[in-house]
């Protein structure tokens, strides 16, 4: 049975920064397409960022420049390194994986996704 942890949420100042983790288990996710989406209050989830199991990563306009994808093989985890934080990134934030790969305009896509995890509250004080 396939399970995503993501964990690293929390409060943080404007400006400031945070990693979030995703831990997969019951799959490997070198062979997968890992995404992270958002949920503001109010509003639909919405796309982050992907990493796919070619190595390639992108993002959301809205992130770009200032959030970073990056997995880890060995722990079986992906990461979202936040930098620059605005108190319009604070949002309950998902991982999301579909096994192998995904094309780059499918990637935003919620059903597009097998599983996701419980979430993790960022919240970006002013």
């Amino acid at each position: 049975q396939v399970q995503l942890v993501e964990s690293g949420g929390g409060l943080v100042q404007a400006g400031g920064s945070l990693r979030l983790s995703c831990v997969a288990s019951g799959l490997i996710i070198s062979s997968s397409t890992m995404s992270w989406f958002r949920q503001a209050p109010g509003k639909e989830r919405a796309f982050v960022g992907t990493t796919r199991s070619t190595g390639d990563t992108f993002y959301a306009d809205s992130v770009k420049g200032r959030f970073t994808i990056f997995r880890d093989s060995a722990k079986n985890t992906v990461y979202l390194e936040m930098k620059s934080l605005k108190p319009t990134d604070t949002a309950v934030y998902y991982c999301a994986v579909k096994g192998g790969w995904l094309p780059a305009s499918a990637a935003p896509a919620l059903n597009m996704y097998d599983w996701w995890g419980q979430g993790t509250q960022v919240t970006v004080s002013s």
